[in-house]
């Protein structure tokens, strides 16, 4: 039997979901409704030095390179599957371009949060 890395985008493919599910809509409701209108939420909640305080510790760089990381991965392969409904059956140039860039996107994400400092 040929051995596959499959798996390896399918744990990827989950997790994203996973993530989207569960916190997905609460980061669109906190960034995008919650603090701007001060719904629920304090207009100090996403205050900048807060948010690069966040960002600069261990755990928020783990947290936001997992939310970004896996939304990303999750996003390429619907993008790949998707790509066979409307016809476009992927070849190596789709798997390429569709798998390629979230890989080059993650190390950028672990670029920039690693220069963000601690």
């Amino acid at each position: 039997m040929k051995r596959s890395n499959d798996p390896i985008f399918w744990l990827l493919f989950g997790a994203g979901g996973m993530l989207s599910a569960l916190i997905g809509a609460t980061l669109v409701f906190v960034s995008g409704i919650g603090v701007p209108l001060a719904l629920l939420v304090s207009r100090d909640l996403m205050r900048y030095e807060l948010m690069l305080g966040f960002a600069q510790h261990w755990l928020g760089k783990f947290i936001v390179f997992a939310v970004i990381v896996l939304f990303l991965w999750h996003a390429a392969l619907r993008i790949f599957h998707m790509l066979h409904d409307f016809g476009i059956h992927a070849g190596a140039g789709a798997k390429l371009i569709c798998f390629g860039l979230p890989l080059l996107c993650t190390v950028a994400v672990a670029f920039w949060l690693l220069n963000l400092g601690f």
